[in-house]
């Protein structure tokens, strides 16, 4: 596999090599959640929990906790764009947490627990301030909303035991 200059990725598929598939990361709280979340929709392929958009080099979940790294805990989905779409990927990522929350979801808070959508390229920055605006005007929350929408980072991929943890467990989603 291997990135091309658009930032997709080539794999071998049953239809063979020149089958494309597509990156997207998200912030919206407690990896697990939203991982479980991604996981669940026709299309994607891959979902992996880590740690972007901060300051350090390689963090551990440990560092992260300290509030001191400036990432957030994120999902990397790899998808079929054939099968679902970049605005149907944002459309899970709004429907699966409260964006008008600064750094924090539900108990969980700090900035790593903050709504981000870290665009890879400019056709996803535009449709994430697309989804934003229109979720803003639709008038369904009272509060503004403070998702950054912010171009993808270093992605440090979470601890073996973070990936795929709610499914691991029998669990369909976190206590929110």
């Amino acid at each position: 596999m291997g990135l091309t200059e658009t930032g997709l990725m080539g794999v071998r598929g049953e239809e063979g090599v020149g089958h494309r598939m597509e990156k997207a990361t998200f912030a919206a709280g407690c990896f697990w959640g939203v991982e479980a979340a991604f996981r669940q929709v026709k299309g994607v392929k891959t979902t992996t929990v880590g740690y972007t958009g901060g300051i350090m080099k390689d963090p551990t979940y440990k560092d992260v906790c300290t509030d001191r790294t400036g990432h957030a805990e994120a999902v990397e989905v790899e998808y079929d764009p054939t099968q679902v779409s970049y605005d149907d990927l944002l459309s899970v990522f709004w429907q699966n947490h409260d964006p008008t929350q600064l750094n924090r979801q539900g108990l969980d808070y700090g900035t790593q627990y903050r709504s981000a959508i870290f665009f890879h390229d400019p056709q996803q920055e535009a449709a994430a301030r697309a989804s934003r605006e229109k979720l803003e005007s639709s008038g369904k929350y009272k509060r503004p909303i403070v998702t950054q929408i912010v171009p993808a980072a270093e992605f440090y991929r979470a601890e073996d035991y973070h990936q795929q943890y709610l499914e691991k467990r029998g669990l369909a989603h976190c206590h929110l």
